[in-house]
């Protein structure tokens, strides 16, 4: 019955975490529904620009001019939440950890949010507009490029979940390199199998094009080059070693 009480008590509090996280979301989304239609709009400005001037966004669905907007209000509610929710889950497993490992979770915290949000403006002001004017330039005569507001939003979500998690990579270098799974000089040795790993991952995430594919190739491989400069500054010490030994010894001897 004593092993069970902490385990609930540890359920209502992840349940908690969650709910806030999620109330989190909510709240903006219910701050930023007003402007669904407008925060489209400004999604749609590198398309609209990269079109002909008589060429406009249609609507195959009959719903769509309503859940399209609505849609993507709640996705930019998430990206716009994510340092709440990442403190929710900060503060969840912060019990848990070492003191070394507190000091090093704060500034990754910090640093992955503001990656992802790099990533995110990365793909709208520089991908999305040599992207579309690819696209748009390359249409065969005869064929009017007229993009579904659905299909453009897919598209772009895509993107954005692409480059926000591929600019993570400097963190998980680290994370890599801190937790002793490996290091900067091996990771060093392993660069030619990087690259092709990063080209490969880059046609995974991306639809299949040439150049949203080496677009999120070339930053990834940036990223890759950072997080390893960063590595060497976040290595496992013999204190922090010696740490986790004498905690270990101090919870046996209980």
């Amino acid at each position: 019955m004593s092993q069970q009480q902490p385990l609930i008590s540890h359920l209502l509090e992840l349940r908690n975490k969650l709910l806030r996280a999620i109330g989190s979301v909510l709240l903006v989304f219910i701050c930023l529904v007003y402007w669904a239609n407008d925060i489209y709009h400004y999604m749609a400005i590198p398309l609209m620009q990269a079109l002909p001037e008589s060429s406009s966004m249609i609507a195959t669905d009959v719903a769509a001019p309503f859940f399209a907007p609505f849609k993507l209000t709640l996705v930019l509610a998430f990206f716009i939440a994510i340092p709440y929710v990442l403190f929710q889950i900060w503060s969840f497993v912060a019990p848990g950890l070492y003191k070394h490992e507190k000091r090093l979770v704060v500034p990754l915290l910090a640093s992955s949010t503001l990656l992802f949000y790099l990533g995110i403006a990365f793909a709208y002001y520089v991908v999305f507009p040599v992207v579309f004017g690819f696209f748009t330039s390359v249409a065969p005569d005869g064929v009017e490029v007229a993009t579904d507001i659905s299909s453009y939003l897919s598209f772009i979500l895509k993107l954005f979940f692409a480059f926000g998690l591929a600019f993570e990579i400097p963190v998980a270098v680290v994370l890599l390199c801190w937790a002793g799974v490996t290091t900067p000089e091996e990771l060093k040795k392993k660069r030619p199998y990087i690259v092709v790993g990063a080209f490969i991952v880059g046609m995974l995430l991306t639809p299949p094009d040439i150049i949203s594919q080496t677009m999120l190739a070339i930053p990834m491989l940036v990223l890759f080059e950072g997080g390893l400069i960063a590595a060497r500054f976040y290595s496992k010490g013999e204190s922090e070693e010696d740490e986790e030994d004498t905690t270990e010894e101090s919870e046996g001897s209980k």
